[in-house]
Formats: structure tokens, sequence, C-alpha cells
């Protein structure tokens, strides 16, 4: 059937009464200009929703694990909000539900049998969100202490410092939080590139909605016995969160959290004033080789490491160099940049450290990291006396910061505490007692904020020695992007008669 062709009196009435529906309902008008006549930018507001993934904490039968959230921020009682924490396996029960913004919930677990745990947060719980979980195993071949901070999902991760070697045991933990199923890669590359790999092994590893699958690494290339490897993981399908649990034969054990996006200068915050052994480990993705210039960032200025100026790292292979006890007795901060600053390349990069001696050896590991930015949290401090201590670092060249620290009350109760720190730039300030709650029992969280100058980078490390062995664990500070720009949208009825 033919339809009657439409009159210009019938368009300009239709479009009148499209006109009319949008005139009722358009957004407000933009905001007035500021005082000296220029548009005001976009607006920041806080992120309505955030989602955790925590990897399964220990095959240990004698592991004991603490985990702590927060949202961090003031109590808004009259706001909405939810958030909660549920172990990754078909009808699991919540772990951990925070109620209101500014005081941390708990939970421990004991033995082999604790799950990964996927969660999300909504309304005035989302902003910030932050978990972190802390296992102490006593004794045996996996002894240590090993803490991570959970972690937003995502589709590319870089873990330089992980390895084939013999007596290393590196499980690639991969968690996927969603309601759809995940298909992962894991590529591994060492010294000389690409590592071999036996056909389809780390290929089209399948992680099924709420589920966690851990892979051991040596059997992706199980000919290679290779010390320093930078594994990469990327998903072809939906998305993961990923950690990789490292066990060293006589050494110790923690987690390798995923170093920062490739980039051409770096900031590995927060090694020990007694690290006994320190060996960095970079990678260039990509065909170009990069030339780095190392400078650790102590207390009074930013050095060079006496017969460590440069790195050479081949593009599409790993690098290493064993930088030994480079802090020599002063906390510090390595710091890469480019040898020559017209050539840029991007490099990924983690820090081996080692405390100790001998069998009373433990080991840690530090990712480069971003800068802390407007707000960073880590969730699990203890009140023991020296157990917390806080690096801050700027790099030189950089403006002097001021700093804000933060402690929350503990989640058995206390109030929060918080004093303001200077930072001057080409240095690391080492806080060897950082504010803690009054009165404060159990756990706490640490909120590090950039009140001026900077970038600020920022580490925690928790120590919790036993029968003489230094454990220990390091935690960077990652900026929680707690807000997000939102673009003002303008009033274009214009857009109809186009």
């Amino acid at each position: 059937m033919k339809r009657a062709p439409l009159t210009l009196a019938a368009v300009t009435a239709a479009l009148a009464a499209v006109t009319g529906i949008a005139v009722l309902t358009a957004p407000a008008a933009p905001a007035a200009p500021d005082a000296k006549g220029h548009q005001r930018s976009a607006a920041r507001l806080p992120v309505e929703r955030s989602t955790l993934v925590c990897p399964a904490p220990s095959t240990s039968d004698i592991a004991d694990t603490t985990y702590t959230t927060i949202t961090p921020g003031k109590p808004q009682p009259q706001a909405k909000g939810s958030a909660r924490l549920t172990g990754a396996t078909k009808d699991a029960k919540p772990v951990l539900e925070p109620k209101t913004p500014g005081t941390p919930v708990g939970a421990t677990s004991t033995g082999a049998e604790a799950p990964a745990l996927t969660g999300t947060a909504d309304g005035v719980l989302a902003p910030g969100w932050t978990a972190q979980q802390t296992t102490q195993v006593a004794v045996g071949q996996a002894r240590g202490l090993l803490g991570v901070a959970c972690t937003a999902p995502g589709t590319e991760f870089w873990f330089p410092g992980t390895s084939t070697a013999k007596g290393r045991q590196d499980y690639v933990h991969l968690t996927n939080a969603d309601d759809t199923p995940a298909v992962v890669d894991v590529q591994l590359f060492g010294p000389e590139g690409a590592l071999k790999t036996e056909a389809g092994s780390g290929e089209n590893i399948k992680i099924g909605p709420k589920s966690s699958v851990s892979v051991l690494l040596s059997t992706i290339a199980p000919t290679a016995q290779i010390a320093d490897v930078t594994t990469r993981v990327t998903t072809r399908s939906g998305r993961v969160g990923a950690s990789v649990q490292v066990a060293e034969e006589g050494v110790g054990t923690d987690w390798l959290p995923a170093s920062t996006d490739p980039a051409g200068s770096l900031v590995l915050p927060g090694i020990p004033a007694d690290a006994t052994s320190v060996r960095l480990i970079a990678y260039a993705p990509g065909e170009e080789d990069a030339d780095l210039k190392l400078r650790l960032a102590g207390p009074g200025a930013s050095i060079t490491p006496a017969g460590n100026e440069q790195l050479h790292v081949k593009g599409g292979m790993s690098a290493s160099v064993d930088l030994k006890d480079v802090t020599r007795g002063e906390a510090g901060s390595l710091v890469l940049t480019p040898s020559d600053s017209r050539k840029a390349v991007p490099v990924v990069a983690a820090l081996r450290v080692v405390r100790g001696t001998g069998a009373k050896q433990e080991l840690g590991f530090i990712a480069a990291s971003g800068p802390v930015g407007a707000r960073a949290t880590v969730a699990d401090n203890r009140t023991d006396t020296d157990a917390t201590t806080v690096s801050l670092t700027v790099p030189a060249g950089a403006a002097d910061a001021k700093v804000r620290i933060t402690a929350s009350p503990g989640t058995q109760g206390g109030e929060a505490a918080a004093k303001e720190f200077t930072v001057k730039a080409g240095t690391t300030l080492l806080v060897p007692q950082p504010p803690a709650p009054t009165g404060g029992k159990g756990s706490y969280a640490l909120t590090v904020e950039t009140l001026s100058g900077g970038p600020v980078h920022a580490a925690r490390t928790l120590s919790l020695p036993h029968e003489g062995v230094p454990m220990f664990t390091i935690q960077t500070f990652v900026d929680d992007h707690g807000s997000v720009q939102v673009p003002k949208a303008v009033q274009d009825l214009s857009i109809l008669t186009r």
C-alpha cells in the first residue's frame, strides 16, 4: 500500500511536537562562565559503581588471612549505597559488607579453602572502595607474609619479575567477577624474547562466571629455566582480575602485583632501608629498545647507584640488574627515566626485594606504580609498634609536595587521626610511625591525599616478624579514581532539524 506524502505543514507540526517534548525534558542550561568569562570545565562527580577482585589467598592448611575493606571519606547518614565481597564460587555467602564510608570492616579465614572474592559497591560506598587481604604462613616451603590489594578487573596486565626457574613456583591467579565467561591468554617473555611454549599452552584459558583459575607459569614453558621473566595477561573476551603468587624455595613468598601501564618514566616506591637484595626487572613492549637511567631517591637527594647508572632493555625482551643492598641503610625509591629525553620508550618494571639473610630471609615485590593523585588508600594496617611504615616520593624536577595521611578507625573501634607532611622533590620521606586511630583495635586503613605539588608516589610496608624471620609485604598507594569528569551538556534543539 502506498503512503501519502507528508506535506510541509505536517512536517512542521511533527517537529513542533517533538521540539515541545524536548523542551519539557531538556537538561538545565549550562553553568554560567566564571569571573574571567571562561566557560567552566566538566564537573567532577563521584563514581556510582566499583568492582573488586581478590585472588584465593593460599593453598596452605596453616594460612591465616585477614581481610579489610573500606570506602574512604566521612559517613553520610542520608546517602544510600551498598557493597559486598563474596566468594567466587556458586552460592557463596558474603565475606565483607561495609555499611558506611570511613569505617573499615574486617574478616578472617584459616586454611587452604578460602576462595577468591568478587564484589561490587554502589552509591555512596563506590568512590574509592578498597580491599586488602594479608596472609601469614608460619612454617613450610611457602612460609612468609603475603599481601595484595584487591583490584579492579581489566583486559591487560604486565608482571615483570616472574620466573620459571627451579626453586620458584609462580602462579598467575585469574578471577572473573562478571556473569559471563572470560577467555584469557598468558604470554611469557625472557631475556631472548618470547618463551617457547607447549602447543596451545597459555592460550584460550576459560574462566567461568564468578570463578577463578590459577596457572603455574612453569607449565606454560616447561623446558625453560629462566630466573627473570615478564608475564603478560590479556583477555580475548570478558575481563578478569590478575595477580601472581610467588614462592621461592629458601627465601619466602608474596604476591607480585601488576606494573602500571607501559611508560617512558617509572617510579618504584618504598624499598626498605634494611633490604639485603634488590633486583630490577624491566620489559619493553614492542620493537624499540629502551635505555633507562637509574636514580635512587633517598632521604636527602637522588643519587645514581654505583656501577648501575643505566639499563638497556631490548624491544620485546626482559632485562634485569642486581642492585644488591642499594639503599645502604636508608629507605628509598627507584626512579627510571629515559637516558635520552628525546627518546622515551615505554617500559614496565618491578623489584624483587629480600630482607634478612641465610635461613631467615623473606621475599617481597614492588611494581612500578602511578602517583597517588588526589587520593589513594591501603586498607590493612596494624597498630603494633613499627608494624606499619609509609614511604612518600616526589621525582626530581617536580614541585615539592604537601601530603595528608589519614588513619581510619580500626575494625574494632577507635577514632580517625590525620597528619600532614612535606616531601621535597627528588627525595623519599620515610614515615616510620604514620597516624594510627586513637584507641583503635583491629586493622585500619591509611589514606594518602596530595594537597599540593607532586606528583607523589607512595608505598606501605607491613612488617610482622616471626621467629626471627623479617616477614613483610609492600603495597603501593594507587589513585582510587573515586571521581570522574562528566562533560557539561549543552541544549541544542537544532539537531532535530538536521
